[in-house]
């Protein structure tokens, strides 16, 4: 069994792996990569063993930034990055959950003044077991992830 890749490899950049199916183009809007013109290789629902289906993104003459990798958590907690030399992994990103994040999700507080007034969010970041909350600044009300839209 001869084994085939289904996106091709890059000589030098990132590669962020095991995303979570449905949210590498969060992720490209949120590290803005179209406004960059980095080349921007993506896999979506692509077979894995570990997740049953993940998306895949792959930036050519790229590093991330420790900020970038870490925000990258709030939408794939489980995702690998690796800095790639010369088509081999050079190195693995260990990341962490930012404390807080700005101007990413809109508070679904009907009475937070962001909603009226032209201010960015800004949520601040708790891990709580295998969930996310995030707290707003300005209204102080807590909302699990899943329960905040993303504003990107």
């Amino acid at each position: 069994m001869t084994k085939t890749l289904s996106v091709s490899a890059i000589q030098n950049g990132t590669v962020i792996d095991h995303i979570a199916e449905g949210q590498a183009l969060k992720i490209i809007r949120l590290l803005r990569l179209l406004e960059k013109k980095y080349t921007v290789t993506v896999g979506l629902n692509l077979p894995s063993k570990r997740l049953g289906l993940k998306d895949l993104i792959k930036i050519e003459n790229h590093n991330l930034t420790t900020e970038e990798a870490n925000e990258i958590t709030i939408f794939a907690p489980l995702a690998t990055i690796n800095i790639i030399k010369n088509f081999e992994v050079e190195s693995k990103v260990i990341t962490s959950l930012p404390s807080s994040i700005t101007n990413v999700f809109i508070c679904p507080n009907i009475s937070c003044i962001t909603l009226s007034e032209p201010i960015e969010s800004f949520f601040f970041i708790e891990e709580q077991g295998q969930k996310i909350k995030l707290t707003c600044k300005f209204c102080e009300k807590p909302f699990y992830r899943n329960e905040v839209k993303v504003n990107l």
